[in-house]
């Protein structure tokens, strides 16, 4: 039977944490966790024991967070660690990323998928280095959303005008980087006394804003990608051989004996029956016909939503084929300027020969010429390097074997964004962006 598959649950907030060493970040993820009730009353024992031997009168809530054995060891923060909490309103996966200038790479990491992150600075020291690092980091991957939380305002008797001085540099920060002043909120805490991260502080009534928590289930989950033109990666195609195959392949596509579907996450946009698409990098144009999960046929899909295409016209589009919107279609190119986040110990050379991972497909790619490097404590752009190190983030040149339908980083995260890897071991060696997201950052000097 024919109907419409119902795709209605609690909305989903991917999200990220940055700030430096000694911030408090991993005591006001604990605090997150802790006052949504998302920990086991047993780890919450163990925390409480913990603190009581250390000598705290208030649970370390950090304990929560930061499991391995050298984070203890060292008191910080040296991988990213993905956690999942919830509340009536909203379900949330978190990416606690480090703090350490040596593990910048892992902020790339942890807020290339996020919607929103929440910036750290501890209130006695405000904006420093590390926070101006950050906050280009984010800029840089096109975050749309950023909350600056001023911590351990506790430390400084809830003063409201130091507060202020931080929240104004912090703003002429954010101006410089592109943030609009709607994508970015201000928010004071106290992560270890618990003021305003889940519950309002009696402590700053001069603050009216929202509480960390309210912003995080109130903030639209609708990222740049949703308003994108339409952009979905094949990622296997369907085509039963006979009925029995076709209904064990896909149950809900029923009686259709004879159909090709391409199976694949919408990237950008929304696809719906009736749109005409072109299948790149061939360049083929066609009309959707119909769109499915197995739950049925749907009237459209958005970006993150994972559906089978149909098409009107029998056309090959194989595993690493992208279908695009036809009125807004991505350039078809072997020569690829872009910005590299490089992330591996070995550094990278010109002439460089490597594999490249677009997408679902992946072709061998010749590093050309380095450009600029992003000086991120400076937030300008420096002299091109003879190399790129560990956590360098330039410019560069790229030829690949095949060419690839890309589009700019600035404009559609997923079909801007690219991996390099080592052939030899198949290690990711570098987050890749295409174009240059911060074109508007001065050079330095």
């Amino acid at each position: 039977m024919t109907g419409t598959a119902d795709t209605t649950s609690r909305s989903l907030l991917r999200f990220a944490t940055a700030g430096s060493v000694d911030d408090g970040k991993s005591t006001l993820v604990g605090r997150l966790l802790y006052d949504t009730k998302s920990v086991l009353a047993d780890q919450i024992e163990a925390v409480e024991r913990a603190s009581v031997d250390k000598g705290m009168s208030t649970p370390d809530l950090s304990l929560l967070v930061d499991g391995l054995r050298a984070e203890r060891e060292q008191g910080i923060t040296i991988d990213v660690a993905y956690r999942y909490f919830g509340t009536p309103t909203r379900e949330f996966v978190l990416a606690d990323t480090p703090g350490h200038v040596q593990y910048t790479r892992n902020t790339v990491t942890g807020a290339s998928t996020a919607e929103l992150a929440v910036l750290l600075v501890d209130a006695r020291n405000g904006v420093v280095s590390q926070t101006r690092r950050h906050a280009a980091v984010l800029s840089l991957l096109r975050v749309p959303r950023l909350v600056l939380a001023i911590n351990k305002i506790d430390l400084i008797e809830y003063d409201q005008a130091k507060i202020a001085d931080i929240e104004r540099e912090f703003t002429e920060l954010t101006r410089s980087l592109g943030f609009t002043d709607d994508a970015v909120q201000v928010i004071p805490v106290s992560a270890l006394v618990g003021d305003n991260v889940a519950f309002r502080s009696g402590n700053t009534s001069w603050y009216t804003g929202p509480t960390l928590l309210e912003h995080l289930e109130s903030v639209p989950v609708d990222g740049p990608d949703a308003d994108a033109p339409f952009r979905m990666p094949v990622q296997y195609v369907i085509r039963p051989r006979n009925g029995a195959e076709s209904r064990s392949a896909d149950a809900s596509l029923g009686d259709l004996h004879d159909y090709r579907g391409y199976a694949g996450q919408v990237a950008s946009g929304t696809v719906r029956p009736g749109d005409e698409v072109v299948v790149l990098p061939e360049g083929h144009r066609t009309t959707v016909s119909e769109v499915r999960t197995a739950d049925g046929p749907l009237a459209a899909a958005g970006a993150g939503l994972s559906v089978t295409v149909l098409l009107a016209d029998d056309i090959d589009a194989p595993r690493g084929a992208l279908i695009a919107a036809a009125s807004d279609v991505p350039e078809v190119t072997s020569e690829i300027d872009a910005t590299l986040c490089w992330l591996a110990e070995k550094p990278l050379l010109p002439g460089a020969r490597l594999l490249l991972k677009h997408g679902t497909r992946t072709t061998q790619v010749i590093v050309g010429a380095l450009g600029s490097r992003l000086d991120t404590e400076t937030v300008s752009y420096a002299a091109a390097p003879e190399k790129l190190e560990i956590n360098d983030i330039g410019r560069v040149s790229l030829r690949v074997a095949d060419p690839l339908p890309v589009d700019s980083y600035a404009r559609v995260r997923t079909t801007g964004g690219f991996l390099l890897i080592d052939p030899p071991t198949g290690n990711t060696l570098a987050a890749g962006l295409v174009g240059d997201p911060l074109a508007a950052v001065p050079a330095a000097g």
